[in-house]
């Protein structure tokens, strides 16, 4: 299978702003790239990259005054297949985990594990562990959050979402991410490209979408407490701590934002 992906996105800023940005496909799907992901600038400025302390690829731009406009159209193969399931991964105790998964137990910007802990164990204290302990915690985010954009709130971390019951796809990544680190599973964020690839499709506009990742088996698995399903045509951009550590775009100065236009279509 191919999907077809890219974005189209305009900011103004009134005077010269430097920014940082992480729109490239990760570097684990470099071997499925067909057409690269090239991001094209309008007008053309210095554009240059660097990977970050996760390994994502960032890029560093100074917007010159008035608008600019960040494009790419990539096409990639993807096998088809659903996020891949496990639930005999077992949970590792934290003495036997590698060091580098260690961040992910500790809370961070929107994480707020020590004012989820007493809660976390007291919904999941019971669950076995492991990979059903983690869809656990997945099947009660998904039933307790709403979802709509008109909720959307970049300043909502996981407890605000636990108490206000209303998010987007990252209000319920954080949430499920903190509840998975209070039961000591490393858990981190993640951001990329997910079409209605095998499912209806959805009459909103697309966007970028937000999900998670937990290590447990010895292996880093995929699980979405949005959609609470296995999906076709997952596309990691970016994984980190939180939405802090991997946003699309960080303005070091004033803008606006004009134009937001994501697509993530197959290609037959």
């Amino acid at each position: 299978m191919k999907i077809r992906l890219g974005y189209d996105i305009i900011f103004t800023h009134p005077q010269p702003t430097p920014m940082l940005l992480m729109l490239n496909i990760h570097y684990s799907r470099a071997s499925h790239i067909l057409i690269p992901d090239h991001m094209r600038t309008s007008p053309a400025g210095n554009l240059t990259q660097y990977r970050d302390t996760f390994g994502n690829w960032c890029s560093r731009f100074i917007a010159p005054p008035g608008e600019i406009r960040f494009s790419t159209d990539a096409l990639i193969f993807d096998p088809g297949t659903y996020d891949v399931q496990d639930p005999g991964a077992i949970q590792h105790e934290v003495s036997a985990l590698p060091d580098e998964c260690l961040q992910f137990l500790l809370g961070s910007r929107y994480c707020e594990t020590d004012r989820l802990m007493d809660i976390a164990w007291s919904l999941f204290a019971n669950a076995p562990t492991g990979w059903a302990r983690v869809q656990a915690i997945c099947d009660f985010v998904h039933n307790h959050i709403t979802f709509g954009y008109p909720y959307a709130r970049n300043t909502r971390t996981a407890f605000e979402a636990y108490n206000e019951r209303v998010g987007v796809c990252r209000d319920f990544a954080h949430l499920a991410v903190t509840l998975c680190r209070c039961m000591n599973i490393p858990a981190r964020y993640c951001t990329g490209y997910l079409g209605d690839i095998g499912v209806p499709k959805d009459p909103a506009p697309m966007d970028f979408s937000a999900w998670f990742e937990v290590f447990i088996g010895g292996h880093w698995h995929t699980f979405d407490a949005r959609h609470n399903t296995p999906r076709i045509g997952r596309v990691l951009i970016a994984h980190g701590r939180d939405a802090a550590d991997i946003a699309i775009s960080t303005h070091f100065g004033p803008c606006t934002l004009n134009k937001f236009e994501v697509f993530t279509d197959e290609v037959f």
